[in-house]
């Protein structure tokens, strides 16, 4: 049965894609997961993957188009049944021929010829809004894939399996767990039946749409055995020895690197891409194993190994046994829990991330900071007398983060500037304040956002702070809940810090640093012009703001005007 191949969503508020270079024509066999077609979103440029093997027998929108997602862009046909249809073109190729036919032909055009039926974009069943991991439904089982957590997420590292291969698993039950450079999530199976293989192991770092696993059906249980095994055996031994005996049955065969062309395109995706600027390789150097001669990221990070400077990750999967046989995944770099002095620990994969987007973000924006001293003795002082009443009646601790986060949300209303973004050489003024909250990890960093702050009560601040909080730390954040930040908020002053000054979050164009709260002797003027010294509670707010966009002048308005509204709240707190 034909298979249509869409116009992807590539991000939750992305609704079309530019295709901007067909790399297969129509004749031609595709395989399964081998890159198709290019297309240009005002997110992203991305190669997308064939969603089935067969022959591309019909390419129904041209290079250079513009279509909504969900549009069909191609016919695949499996290859038994590609026959009849293996003369199918694109639309502009039929005008072609007949307008041929017509000019050499004179006497045939005078001849009515029916005209080609035009091309219609149609749009698939659309895309599920649950977090479910994307599968298809063959003779032998459920195929469960590692799903796209975001829009620029194209791979996913397995650091949990929650079933085992021979148990049974219901319908959106919690099967596996993911990291990702955005969250860490639980993964819902996406039919019920048993667990009859998982074709990935724990600590594994697969991209979007490998398949990781299998529910029901009776193909590859054997395999699965093994495969389930492998976790335990690499935690057991977490160094490769040398001197291991070999594994009982014979490795399959790599396959052969295929030399690039010269003048050749080489094939690779954005992340072989990314690794090879990171790391200055050239790629034409780089000899690939994958389909065509398509560069892997094993080849990658291979040959980057072969320089003498491999992540420790690539040199220990490299003298591991065998992985299962997914050409697109890596050992990942998890690192051991109790690390001894002298020892040589990679960067897990949140890690590796935060490192990129903190070295990113000094490239792309003008940091400048600015510390204010806050009073905030009358909240103190409001939350004292209101905290115990507050949670027994609104179900939710009053802490100091909602009385700070309304205030940044009223002092952005009056000041938009400081809740814009860069775009090229333009200024985009966004409509909402989504206030991302950064939360600390025992495994790294993240920031969920609060969605139309300016829409919420302090109340609702307040909650969405400590929903947000507790989904965090307990892997449940969807990946919607960490994009589409405005302005960001952190705080490191429950380490005691005195203040801080904060990475900008891109591409937001300031960040806000909290800092801790201490008494401290300040002078204090009454309202006769009298001054005294008192003990009061200080606080010190830092803003970290893009000079590109944001002069010192309205960095200094707007931390006046949010001194002014924490030393003389007056809000209602619910």
């Amino acid at each position: 049965m034909p298979t249509n191949v869409v116009m992807p969503q590539m991000g939750e508020s992305i609704f079309e894609g530019t295709i901007t270079k067909w790399l297969k024509k129509a004749g031609e066999t595709v395989q399964r997961d081998e890159p198709l077609f290019e297309i240009s979103t005002d997110k992203v440029d991305a190669e997308i993957p064939s969603p089935a093997a067969g022959v591309l027998t019909e390419i129904k929108i041209a290079e250079g188009a513009t279509v909504e997602i969900n549009t069909v862009v191609a016919v695949i046909a499996e290859e038994g049944n590609a026959a009849a249809s293996n003369s199918a073109t694109t639309v502009d190729a039929k005008k072609e021929a007949k307008q041929e036919a017509v000019a050499t032909a004179p006497e045939k055009a005078k001849e009515p010829v029916p005209a080609p039926p035009p091309a219609k974009s149609e749009p698939a069943p659309p895309a599920a809004t649950s977090p479910a991991p994307a599968s298809s439904q063959t003779t032998g089982g459920t195929e469960v894939v590692m799903p796209q957590m975001g829009e620029s997420i194209f791979e996913g590292t397995i650091t949990k399996w929650l079933k085992k291969v021979g148990d049974t698993v219901a319908r959106d039950e919690p099967l596996f767990e993911i990291s990702t450079d955005k969250v860490d999530a639980e993964i819902p199976s996406p039919a019920a039946g048993v667990l009859t293989e998982v074709k990935i192991p724990e600590g594994t770092t697969a991209q979007i749409n490998t398949v990781v696993a299998v529910i029901g059906g009776t193909a590859g249980a054997a395999t699965s055995a093994s495969a389930a095994a492998a976790p335990a055996e690499t935690k057991a031994a977490p160094t490769p020895q040398p001197s291991a005996a070999p594994a009982a049955t014979a490795p399959t065969p790599a396959p052969q690197p295929i030399a690039a062309s010269t003048g050749e395109r080489q094939r690779s995706s954005p992340l072989v891409r990314r690794i090879a600027k990171e790391n200055n390789l050239d790629l034409s150097q780089i000899p690939g194993t994958g389909a065509g001669g398509r560069i892997t990221k094993e080849d990658a990070l291979a040959y980057v190994g072969q320089r003498g400077n491999a992540p420790a990750a690539a040199a220990t999967t490299s003298q591991a046994a065998p992985a299962p046989s997914v050409a697109s995944s890596i050992t990942a770099s998890v690192p051991q829990e109790v690390s001894i002095p002298g020892d040589l620990v990679p960067l897990s994969k949140m890690r590796s991330i935060i490192a990129q987007r903190m070295v990113e973000s000094k490239h792309t924006s003008a940091h400048v900071h600015s510390v204010f001293k806050i009073d905030m003795t009358r909240i103190v002082k409001i939350r004292e007398r209101e905290k115990s009443k507050y949670e027994q009646r609104n179900g939710v601790k009053l802490t100091y983060m909602p009385f700070v986060t309304s205030a940044v949300v009223s002092c952005l209303r009056k000041m938009p500037i400081v809740n814009a973004s860069m775009e090229g050489n333009a200024v985009r003024y966004h409509k909402h304040i989504n206030i991302g909250v950064a939360v600390a990890l025992d495994w790294g960093l993240i920031v969920p956002v609060i969605k139309n702050a300016e829409e919420r009560s302090f109340l609702g601040i307040a909650r969405a702070i400590a929903d947000l909080a507790a989904r965090a730390r307990g892997k449940k954040l969807k990946p919607d809940e960490v994009a589409e930040g405005t302005f960001t908020i952190t705080n490191p002053g429950i380490f005691g810090e005195q203040f801080g000054t904060p990475v900008i979050n891109q591409p937001e164009t300031a960040i806000l640093g909290v800092g801790g709260l201490f008494k401290e002797p300040t002078v204090v003027t009454d309202a006769d012009g009298n001054d005294s010294i008192a003990v009061r509670h200080i606080m010190r707010l830092t803003l970290g703001f893009d000079h590109r966009i944001i002069d010192g002048a309205d960095a200094g308005k707007f931390m006046a005007e949010l001194k002014k509204t924490l030393e003389n709240w007056d809000g209602d707190i619910g």
